[in-house]
Parts: structure tokens; sequence; C-alpha cells
């Protein structure tokens, strides 16, 4: 169907669409449903399929499919890859709905469609709305807080730092699209950029000025310590599961094991997604000394992941455990 978005489900339709006779360009995306950039992008596909309707645009869902995505390497959602005469010709790495934009178009050797650039244009500013508000305070800069890559963002990352501020960052080096978008964004030409609720504060001067001000400090978010933050969120609840996912939706495998084994419990549990949030993500790890997901605890004590609550509840003693019997 003209301006449709087709789906791959398995290695063979992969294959079939691959080969239709009737299509120069056939357009890949690797995505997840646990991803929301992945849905951002398939809007834009759709948008790309109304526009380009000789292009075949194809989702497949990376885990859904493994033999395809280890095939290809894609290794992170979401990814497009761009076949000609069933051969790869070009791939794009993230979601960057211009770039998605004009790689179609050169490939059809067409000119930018305006429907598609507006839309493409509107995913950007959505894109980057979400990101200057995806943390109470957001810094955009060169490089990380461990490996600043300029002496602005150097200076910036040691007076939060010193002034105890907990703040997520962005490294502009790592997607053009932000580094330029922002600029326009937000009227701010240079980096580094920190946000505070969503609002920009300005750059290293300004953050110098309300440093001397004495203002900073009333301004930025203060930083809770991690271990203290670890500490209160395994105690949140008597029994904590720290998963990919939530309850209502696991993000893998092991994560929807784990949920099926404690709802057949009826012991009431709290769930964080550790998707969600990176510190928490890689803290927890060192912290308990437990390298995977998911991992559960009782009354602040780490119980263990998957196998641990399978061999509990093959013994009969999983309930006990959880009611904090044993």
């Amino acid at each position: 169907m003209a301006g449709a978005v087709a789906a791959a489900g398995s290695a063979e339709q992969f294959q079939q669409l691959l080969q239709r006779p009737d299509r120069s360009l056939v357009v890949v995306h690797f995505w997840a449903p646990w991803a929301p950039q992945c849905a951002q992008m398939n809007e834009v596909m759709a948008a790309l399929a109304r526009e380009h309707s000789q292009v075949t645009f194809v989702q497949l869902e990376a885990e859904a499919v493994p033999e395809v995505s280890e095939k290809y390497g894609i290794s992170s959602v979401p990814t497009f890859l761009f076949f000609k005469d069933s051969q790869k010709v070009d791939r794009l790495d993230g979601a960057h709905a211009p770039e998605l934009t004009q790689k179609v178009q050169r490939h059809m050797g067409s000119a930018p469609a305006p429907g598609a650039a507006g839309c493409a244009q509107e995913q950007l500013h959505a894109r980057l709305r979400r990101l200057v508000s995806a943390a109470p305070c957001m810094l955009f800069m060169k490089g990380s807080p461990k490996e600043p890559r300029c002496g602005f963002s150097k200076q910036m990352v040691e007076i939060l730092s010193k002034h105890g501020v907990a703040f997520s960052s962005f490294d502009i080096f790592s997607d053009e699209e932000v580094r330029q978008g922002l600029k326009s964004f937000s009227n701010w030409p240079t980096y580094p950029q920190l946000y505070v609720g969503g609002e920009l504060i300005g750059g290293l001067d300004i953050i110098k000025e309300l440093e001397a001000s004495g203002e900073l400090d009333t301004i930025c978010p203060k930083a809770q310590k991690l271990e203290d933050r670890l500490k209160s969120l395994i105690n949140k609840a008597p029994v904590m599961l720290f998963m990919k996912g939530n309850k209502q939706m696991a993000k893998c495998g092991f994560s929807k094991q784990i949920l099926e084994i404690m709802n057949n419990t009826g012991v009431d549990y709290e769930t964080f997604d550790i998707l969600e949030d990176e510190e928490v993500r890689q803290g927890l790890k060192s912290f308990s000394n437990w390298p995977t997901y998911p991992q559960l605890y009782v009354r602040g004590e780490l119980v263990g992941g998957l196998d641990i609550v399978k061999e509990l509840k093959e013994s009969g003693e999983l309930l006990p455990v959880l009611k904090g019997e044993n």
C-alpha cells in the first residue's frame, strides 16, 4: 500500500521486503517498543513514507528478530539501514530526524520534501524540549563531567561540583543535530549551556556571576550523595525490585520472568526502572556487588537476581523470604 510502513516480524519477511522488484530503496528501522525515541522516529518514517511512495520503509523489532540484528551489527536502537538491490548502502545510528530525511532524499536523488522537512524540524524541537527537561539540572557541554573536552566545560563542571549541584549532562560532540539545533532553540550561540527546570540559565560567564553573588546555591538543586540515594531507594518499600521496565511492562525477558514469579506470590512490592536512571543503574551494581538486573531486595537487603529467585521458588523458600521470615 502506497505511503505505508511495512513490518518485518521474521528473517524471512525481512528478506522478502529487501527483494521487492518494484522498489529501488529499502529503509529499515531497527527499533524497540520500550524506547520512546523509536516511537518518535516511527512517526517520522510514516511521514517520509507518505512523501516517498516509491521507497519501502520497514520496521523491524531488533530484539524480536535477533538473527537479523546480529548479522548487521545492531547494538542500539533506533538504527536505520539503507538497502539497494538487497545490498546495504548506508546506515544511521540514533534518533536524527533531519539526517534520516536527508539520507532518503539523497539516495532517491530527490529535492527536499516540504512536508517531511517541516515534520523533521518539529521532531527536533520536541526532542530538544525533552532533552533540556531530562533532569532538574541539565548541562550541555563538550565531553563529559569526567572528561571535559574544552576549558569552559571543565570550569563549569568544577563550579557545579564544588557547590554540590545535582546535574545530568549531554555531550554535544556526540550529536551534531543537538549541537546546532540547541543554539537556535535557546538563542544562545556557545557551549556549555546550563538548564534548570527546562529553562536556560546561561553559559560559563553567567554561572560565574551567579556564584559570585551567592545566587547559584538557590537556583540549582543540591546533589544527594549516590550511596544515600541508593539506600533510600532499596528501603522505599519492604520488597523492592530493580528491573528493566515496570510492573505494567517489562523491557527484557529476565525482568518479565521475575515479574510473573512475584505476581504469583501475592506479596506487595514496588519496582524501579533502571533504564530511566543511568546513575542508579550503574551505581547499584557496585553498591550491591551484583552486576546484572533484575535485582530483588527485601527490607533493604539484596536477595539476588532471577536465578536466585527461581531457586527460592522451587525450594518453597521464596514466600518466607519475601515476608521477612527468613
